[in-house]
């Protein structure tokens, strides 16, 4: 399964309601990110706890551990990330390959049960680094490798919907 590359045309996720997950980065609450984070991480341990989590609905999708590990990277590699952009001038990021990843750290093949407990430790880690955005902070800047410029209040709005969004490729339709 390939997951879409980083590009330059990320930014309908900050302009307009996702039509399958309905998250609406523009009308989302930013102080409510730490919260949101929180809700999202028990959302994925009861997902990584079903009996299935380790069946691909579709040859072309990921099963629900693989998207879990996926949504660990993503906050691993976020909190990253934003203490870059929180504690340097406009850092570039190198690019991630997620598919690469996927492989490479065999996703397919890990402990559901691992990774629930790998993803909580990352979105706590990374609810706690968006909690201390505060004032001018939220302005502050980080290029992408494609030249995608954003701040940490876009950057934010863009990171929740991917672990929602995954929630909903998986069955999970609850919303906090």
């Amino acid at each position: 399964m390939t997951i879409v590359p980083e590009s330059k045309n990320w930014t309908w996720v900050l302009e307009r309601q996702c039509p399958d997950c309905r998250f609406d980065a523009v009308h989302f609450d930013r102080q409510r990110g730490p919260a949101e984070v929180r809700s999202i991480i028990a959302r994925w341990e009861t997902v990584l706890a079903r009996p299935d989590a380790r069946v691909r609905a579709k040859p072309t999708m990921w099963s629900p551990l693989e998207y879990g590990c996926h949504v660990r990277d993503v906050f691993r590699i976020f909190d990253g990330r934003l203490e870059r952009m929180l504690n340097e001038h406009e850092p570039r990021y190198a690019n991630w390959d997620q598919d690469v990843t996927a492989i490479e750290d065999h996703y397919d093949a890990q402990d559901p049960k691992v990774v629930a407990g790998e993803l909580r430790v990352a979105g706590e880690l990374l609810a706690e680094r968006m909690a201390t955005v505060s004032g001018p902070a939220w302005e502050r800047k980080g290029l992408r490798s494609d030249g995608a410029t954003f701040t940490v209040d876009s950057f934010l709005r863009y990171l929740l919907h991917d672990p929602i969004h995954h929630l909903w490729d998986v069955g999970d339709s609850t919303r906090s």
